[in-house]
């Protein structure tokens, strides 16, 4: 379990999931978590969900491993394979609380990925809860890690 107040939260959303967003929102900041908003503002914000993404992911990018990210559109799954073609970033949906846990124990994620039209906000609550306390730990997964980080180099030289 990490200290869920170690890392920094850059959310953001497209207009199809500015409720939810600003759920979670509420939610981390509730815990006392810092939280980094990217928008979308409101549901009539013409910005395409790779524009938001594109600015969650610099920022973890840029922090040195000191944030992680949450992307919400309308299935989570337009964030997830924008969010992934940046190097560093490990990104997928998480809509059951053994998939989210998966990618951090055993990917070493750092950003998740939901949906607005998918996932209801308390199921999306308990899953991010329970997701900002969990931390990687060396062990069988490094390996596999590590190996999706060398691919990562080769594709992003």
């Amino acid at each position: 379990m990490s200290d869920i107040k170690k890392y920094t939260y850059v959310i953001g959303c497209d207009n199809a999931a500015v409720a939810l967003k600003d759920v979670l929102k509420k939610f981390l900041q509730d815990k006392g978590v810092d939280v980094e908003d990217k928008g979308c503002f409101s549901s009539d914000d013409p910005t395409n969900y790779p524009t938001v993404a594109k600015s969650v992911c610099e920022e973890i990018i840029a922090s040195d491993d000191t944030k992680r990210g949450l992307l919400i559109c309308g299935t989570g799954i337009g964030m997830a394979i924008t969010a992934n073609k940046f190097k560093g970033i490990r990104a997928a949906v998480g809509h059951d609380s053994f998939s989210a846990e998966r990618l951090i124990l055993s990917n070493d994620g750092n950003v998740l990925c939901f949906g607005e039209r998918v996932i209801g906000p308390e199921l999306a609550k308990k899953i991010l809860g329970e997701w900002i306390t969990l931390e990687f730990k060396d062990g069988p997964s490094t390996p596999k890690v590590q190996e999706i980080k060398d691919i990562e180099a080769v594709n992003f030289e």
